[in-house]
């Protein structure tokens, strides 16, 4: 079977790398751990060059399901900024990867002759512990950096970084991502998504419209989780990024995900567009909104690089031995199972 006859189809048109980094300035760097029962890793999301605690992003949080353990959430959704990088890493090592953000986020300041007394790092999880000796809690300061270190428009996808150990409707996972472009008021702006994909079960898998998987494990719980991150670079308030985010549950369910009691989708959402300084002497400050009427375009993109981004952490994957030699096959090997 031809894999890419699978591929969700796209009504609108990707963006050039098909990637989050379609959106001007974002980068993803990814730290891997990939020995033996260790099998797990840490990515990370720049949202721009400037440092995001002097020029804070729009940004919102959408909790689905909430079986999850991510930190950062409440001030997002208090104050609608995003004032860090965003860490993904597996859910019994976010207080470490939260306490190496702190450290990054102290030397950055510093770097501007800034004291920095206090910020809010958003840090998010799955639970890799299939395949991750989750309990030896090994990330912290020195593999956030090597993350950051990698950051790149171009990066990998798959069993990578934080998705290193995570599993996706019974098979490989990991991170996946895809973009759209939209076209508004004569310009052309750019919606990417980034899913960390450890959620649903094989039986429910949809592909290409079709159930390839027989229904042998109807008795599996659906206990993963997926965190998508959506960024682009059109001018949304905090409301509006909510509202779109929210579309990302439209991408998850075209895969065939009922999203299960004991998964965790996390959605968070950030616009490079609209920008709050950290302080000044100004007393108001002017913010750009996309007029309401024209939101379902950002809702259809949010909807399509969804589902796309979910495929791809299938797609991009290889079959994984790890923990007690516990092997999760690859979509690709699954399907030549089915068709040899």
């Amino acid at each position: 079977m031809n894999i890419e006859e699978l591929r969700p189809c796209a009504r609108m048109e990707r963006g050039t790398r098909n990637n989050l980094c379609d959106v001007p300035g974002v980068r993803v760097g990814h730290f891997t751990q990939a020995e033996g029962c260790r099998q797990t890793g840490i990515t990370v999301i720049v949202p721009g060059a400037e440092n995001p605690f002097f020029s804070k992003l729009a940004c919102a949080s959408f909790v689905l399901n909430g079986f999850g353990k991510s930190l950062g959430l409440v001030q997002v959704e208090e104050l609608g900024t995003l004032e860090t990088p965003i860490a993904l890493t597996n859910t019994l090592n976010v207080g470490r990867v939260h306490d190496a953000l702190v450290g990054h986020m102290i030397d950055a300041c510093a770097q501007e002759d800034f004291v920095l007394r206090s910020v809010n790092p958003v840090v998010l999880e799955c639970n890799d512990g299939d395949l991750n000796d989750i309990r030896t809690r090994g990330l912290g300061r020195e593999e956030l950096e090597r993350a950051f270190q990698d950051a790149q428009e171009d990066f990998a996808q798959g069993a990578v970084g934080a998705g290193r150990g995570m599993i996706c409707h019974g098979l490989k996972g990991g991170i996946g991502s895809a973009s759209r472009v939209m076209e508004i008021g004569g310009r052309r702006y750019v919606l990417g998504a980034l899913a960390l994909a450890n959620h649903g079960r094989k039986a429910d898998l949809l592909l290409g419209g079709r159930a390839l998987f027989a229904p042998d494990d109807s008795a599996a719980c659906d206990k993963g989780s997926c965190i998508l991150v959506i960024a682009t670079n059109l001018p949304l308030t905090h409301r509006q990024l909510a509202r779109v985010i929210r579309r990302g549950s439209v991408g998850l369910a075209r895969l065939g995900s009922f999203i299960g009691h004991g998964s965790g989708e996390v959605f968070l959402g950030f616009s490079t567009a609209n920008r709050m300084p950290h302080s000044g002497n100004a007393a108001f400050v002017s913010l750009e909104a996309l007029q309401e009427s024209l939101m379902d375009l950002p809702f259809r993109a949010c909807a399509e690089a969804a589902e796309e981004a979910v495929f791809n952490a299938l797609y991009f994957a290889e079959t994984v031995t790890g923990r007690d030699g516990h092997t999760v096959l690859s979509l690709r090997d699954a399907l030549r199972g089915l068709h040899p």
